[in-house]
C-alpha cells in the first residue's frame, strides 16, 4: 500500500478536532500517518492532539512552531508538509469530517491515473452537523463545473475559480512532488484565500482527476474563517488581495498573454474601480428596466 499523510492545522478547536480525528481512523484505508499541526491554541485541543499521538505515536504525531507560536494556515501546513514522509499529501480540516472511502478512492483514483498531480472530489456544505431539521435542510454536495470522472488539464480549473468565487477545492489529495515543485503554501497568506493561492499555483501548472463523488464534509459554524470575513465585511478587500498576488504570480511565469490573465484583469476590474463598477451596474439594470 501507498502511505497518505494527512495534515491537520488547528488552533483552539476543541470543539470539533477529535470528531475530526475519529473520521480518519474509521477510513477503510488505513496506510496513512496523521500530522497534528497546532498554532499556538490556548485551550484544550491541544492537550487532544498530544494524546492521540501519544496513544498511536506509530500513526500520529503532534507538532508545533518554535516557542508555540501563532504563525498561521500557510506556515502550519507547510510545517507538516516539510514532516510528511508519504507519496501523497491531504488535508483534513480540525472542523470538518472524512467519510469512510475517503482514502480508499483517492488513492485508487491516482493510481490509475498517474498523469495526474492531484484528485479532488466535491464536497459536502454541512451545516446539518447541529441535528436541527432546518440546517439539514440546508446541507448540499458541491458541483464543479467541469467535465467530471476524467483528468482536466491545466488551467480548467483555476478559469473556474476566477469565474466563480464561490467554487473551491476543499478535499484533495497531492502527489508529495506536485507540492515540492509548486513551493507548498504562500506565507504571506496567513488565513483567508490560503488555500485558493496554493490550489492556483496546482491547478495553473498541472493536470487534475476531478471526481463527481462526495467525502469530505466541510462544517459550516459561525466561528469558521470565511464566515467571520464575510460577517466583518472584509471578503472584498481579502479577495482583491489574493487577486493581485495572482497578477504577480502569472507576471513572473510570463503569462501576461493567456486566457487565465484576461479573465483575471476582467474579475479584478470592479475591485480596482468600485465606483465605476457601481455606475455601470446601475446603468445595466436601467437599460434593462427599459427594454434595451
Amino acid at each position: 500500500m501507498t502511505l497518505v499523510s494527512v495534515i491537520t492545522i488547528f488552533l483552539n478547536e476543541q470543539a470539533f478536532i477529535q470528531e475530526a480525528i475519529e473520521s480518519l481512523l474509521a477510513q477503510t484505508y488505513q496506510d496513512w500517518e496523521l500530522l497534528l499541526v497546532d498554532d499556538g491554541s490556548t485551550d484544550e485541543s491541544a492537550n487532544i492532539a498530544r494524546r492521540y499521538a501519544q496513544q498511536q505515536p506509530e500513526k500520529v504525531r503532534y507538532l508545533e512552531h518554535e516557542r508555540h507560536q501563532n504563525r498561521g494556515m500557510s506556515a502550519s501546513r507547510n510545517l507538516g508538509i516539510r514532516h510528511a514522509k508519504g507519496n501523497y499529501i491531504t488535508f483534513l480540516d480540525a472542523d470538518d469530517l472524512y467519510l469512510p472511502r475517503k482514502l480508499e478512492r483517492q488513492v485508487t483514483i491516482m493510481e490509475a491515473h498517474p498523469e495526474a498531480a492531484f484528485v479532488c472530489g466535491q464536497a459536502q456544505w454541512w451545516y446539518g452537523w447541529t441535528g436541527n431539521p432546518e440546517d439539514i435542510q440546508r446541507d448540499f454536495q458541491q458541483r464543479l463545473e467541469v467535465p467530471l470522472n476524467r483528468v482536466v488539464e491545466p488551467p480548467t480549473l483555476l478559469i473556474l475559480f476566477l469565474r466563480n468565487e464561490w467554487a473551491s477545492l476543499c478535499d484533495i489529495l497531492v502527489r508529495r512532488e506536485a507540492i515540492r515543485t509548486v513551493g507548498g503554501y504562500e506565507d504571506s497568506f496567513p488565513g483567508m484565500y490560503e488555500d485558493q493561492v496554493f490550489h492556483a499555483k496546482l491547478c495553473l501548472k498541472y493536470p487534475a482527476f476531478v471526481s463527481s463523488e462526495c467525502w469530505y464534509r466541510y462544517r459550516q459554524h459561525p466561528n469558521a474563517c470565511t464566515t467571520l470575513s464575510h460577517q466583518a465585511g472584509q471578503y472584498p478587500s481579502t479577495r482583491k488581495v489574493f487577486l493581485e498576488w495572482l497578477e504577480g504570480y502569472l507576471a513572473r511565469q510570463g503569462m501576461q498573454r493567456t486566457t487565465v490573465w484576461e479573465i483575471l484583469q476582467h474579475e479584478m476590474w470592479p475591485l480596482r474601480h468600485p465606483r465605476l463598477s457601481r455606475l455601470s451596474t446601475r446603468v445595466q439594470n436601467l437599460l434593462s428596466r427599459m427594454g434595451h
